[in-house]
């Protein structure tokens, strides 16, 4: 499969094009940039083609996907932009920043029979599998609730998750990542019932912030999340007869080899997994649905990302509810 790029962000240029130049399925073609200079370095990097401007990548005929890694308040135009040039298209997350939109480029995906998907490459690592299993066959008893945190330190001045127009703000750049992790591994009908977005003095998005989402039979999900804060990656299971722990859980490296602690009525035990590559795994599973003909994705996958996008939006609501109004 012959991939584009349109943009050159750091997620692109430090994880998603290595695994693209050495993927045997895949041809890094083109790398798109408005900035023909930058376009000219990213892509002398990985052996693809400079493109200047993102226009001239949607027309080329010699591209057969797009990943768009734009900021996100961009992403739902320029990826409307690619399904009616006929490109498939893997979009950084969150897909959009409007849930509405978000189920409207999906049937607009179905209508063209393209293929659509969010890069949310977490979910595709095997570690939470085995978390599942684990939780599927009792080892912690009946689940009672989550707790997952994503916190990293503070971007450079500038960085554009600061930026407000662009769909900056801690809750889409690395809320999104607890969040998804709830819906993922607690299922359907989570509600939230209560958040708290904390605004940093001059910075005009959101840098850190808090949820608490429940389903209608009790099991909780507690999220806290912040983008200037000391890093962590990051949740916990809890049972009536034990808990599972997971580090690393959201980025781990390619070479990083997963150990979930399990505790219970005996003690604490380390189950230690293979080293998974998650951005290999996440292009493998995209190029699978293109042969494959999965326009859009399917259960509990489609699920998951459209309760995704439901519950980022009643978070931002929530919190904007509960905010005291100014003295």
């Amino acid at each position: 499969m012959r991939f584009g790029v349109l943009g050159c962000a750091d997620i692109a240029r430090r994880r998603v094009l290595p695994a693209m130049a050495a993927a045997p399925d895949i041809e890094l073609a083109a790398v798109a940039s408005r900035s023909p200079a930058r376009a000219a370095e990213t892509a002398r990097a990985h052996g693809a083609r400079p493109v200047s401007g993102y226009e001239r990548l949607l027309a080329d005929p010699d591209v057969d996907a797009l990943y768009i890694p734009l900021p996100a308040a961009l992403h739902a135009v320029w990826v409307e932009a690619a399904l009616e040039a006929g490109k498939h298209v893997l979009a950084e997350k969150p897909l959009t920043t409007d849930p509405a939109r978000t189920r409207a480029l999906l049937e607009r995906a179905r209508r063209r029979k393209l293929v659509l998907r969010e890069n949310v490459m977490f979910v595709h690592h095997g570690q939470h599998r085995a978390v599942g299993a684990m939780v599927g066959d009792g080892v912690i008893g009946e689940l009672r609730s989550l707790h997952a945190a994503f916190t990293i330190p503070s971007p450079a001045d500038g960085d554009i998750r600061f930026d407000a127009d662009l769909g900056g703000g801690a809750l889409s750049d690395v809320g999104l990542y607890p969040v998804r992790a709830a819906v993922h591994l607690l299922g359907p009908g989570l509600r939230v019932a209560g958040a708290v977005l904390r605004d940093a003095a001059g910075r005009g998005v959101e840098t850190s912030g808090a949820a608490l989402l429940r389903r209608a039979d009790g099991v909780s999900a507690q999220l806290t999340f912040g983008m200037d804060d000391a890093y962590r990656s990051r949740y916990e299971l809890w049972g009536s007869e034990g808990r599972i722990t997971v580090d690393r859980a959201f980025t781990p490296p390619a070479g990083h080899r997963p150990r979930i602690v399990v505790e219970d009525a005996a003690g604490a035990r380390t189950v230690e997994l293979a080293a998974e590559d998650q951005v290999a795994a996440t292009l493998a599973a995209f190029t699978a649905a293109v042969r494959g003909g999965d326009t859009v994705p399917a259960g509990g996958e489609l699920r998951d990302l459209l309760a995704q996008a439901d519950l980022l939006a009643a978070i931002r609501r929530a919190a904007r509810d509960l905010t005291p109004a100014a003295p």
